[in-house]
């Protein structure tokens, strides 16, 4: 089933005020969360609904809750969430990046004290929106991946994306995990009820998991078995998986005081999440003539798509191709929404007392 993106948008907008968000931060949120959508990453739009309604019933996150400046130089700031979902905050952060490398070539804003903001790419294109660079990294609240060498999970999925403008392609956009793939994209497969990839989930044995509601649990309640660095396996350098996870989870939250989550379920498990985003912004035209940036990333990626491929059928992309056909592809017949995501976001739907926009 394809559903319209502005029916997506009522149903996320109507939930969040009913949860009791100011308008105008229900109006911010949806944009990121259905623009996600519409990129075909099905594991950081509207499927998340379920995942914020069990926060709010926790108490932990604040739905009325705003993002305060509390430090501020000439190309830096630091931002309070205070501990309100992530999108609001992150799109304001990424603004004053921007705005801060126009006047200064870059711009760099730390987020603290904030939730799940969605997919990272989303502001990293923010940037490359305006003519710059774009680079965000984040922690996340649940220790689910194991470092090289145990199956004892210690960090998150410590997204890293960076975008960069390009003007007759599609803007380069790299939007990943640090781990094999996102535990969402776990979820996902557990709506369609497919069978996993050898080497996305590991159990207590470091055996691969096949089953998806299987990998679920294991991930979400299990002490041992995780998700894998980025590589898979040790013989396939998944140590760089695992630094990448930790130059991720450094610049996003060790720098401005967000925690590591593996030492917050240990020390204080029903605390506050406290995850930290990092947003940088910079102006290629600090280097060089205002365009060359653009004409030469642009000649860069024609190369790659004219590279011959293994199989004709299947022509060599270039990070951003495969959000640019998506947005396409689902802007005209609607974004896809599998029986079982629809009956769970249905009950959102009933429990917040709103009507359920996605009906046909």
């Amino acid at each position: 089933m394809g559903v319209p993106a502005e029916r997506v948008r009522r149903l996320i907008v109507d939930v969040l005020t009913a949860w009791g968000m100011d308008a105008d931060l229900a109006e911010t949120t949806a944009e990121v969360m259905v623009d996600t959508d519409l990129a075909g990453i099905d594991s950081h739009g509207v499927s998340m609904l379920m995942t914020y309604e069990n926060f709010r019933a926790q108490g932990r996150i604040d739905l009325r809750a705003r993002p305060v400046v509390v430090r501020e130089g000439a190309a830096s700031a630091l931002v309070d969430a205070n501990r309100g979902i992530g999108h609001p905050a992150s799109q304001f952060a990424m603004r004053m990046a921007i705005d801060k490398a126009r006047a200064s070539s870059v711009g760099v804003v730390s987020v603290v004290n904030s939730h799940h903001f969605g997919a990272a790419g989303y502001y990293a294109e923010m940037a490359a929106k305006q003519g710059m660079l774009g680079l965000v990294t984040s922690s996340a609240n649940l220790s689910c991946a194991a470092p090289t060498g145990s199956v004892v999970p210690r960090l998150a999925t410590n997204p890293i994306a960076f975008a960069a403008p390009a003007r007759r392609n599609p803007n380069f956009l790299l939007d990943m995990a640090t781990t094999t793939v996102a535990v969402n994209k776990v979820k996902v497969y557990d709506y369609h009820r497919k069978p996993l990839p050898t080497g996305w989930v590991v159990d207590d044995a470091g055996l691969p998991v096949a089953d998806a509601a299987k990998a679920l649990d294991l991930i979400r309640e299990s002490d041992v078995g995780a998700l894998t660095p980025l590589g898979g396996t040790p013989e396939m350098a998944n140590h760089k998986g695992y630094g990448l996870s930790m130059m991720a989870h450094i610049l996003a939250a060790t720098l401005c005081g967000g925690a590591f989550p593996a030492i917050q379920e240990r020390d204080d498990p029903d605390g506050p999440h406290n995850i930290g985003h990092f947003f940088l912004a910079l102006d290629p035209a600090a280097f060089r003539a205002a365009g060359s940036f653009e004409d030469d990333l642009d000649d860069a990626i024609d190369v790659l798509h004219e590279t011959p491929p293994l199989d004709p059928a299947q022509p060599v992309l270039v990070a951003g191709d495969p959000q640019a056909k998506a947005r396409e592809e689902r802007g005209r017949d609607g974004i896809p929404m599998p029986d079982t995501l629809l009956a769970q976001l249905r009950g959102v739907a009933e429990r917040a007392g709103v009507e359920f926009a996605l009906a046909p």
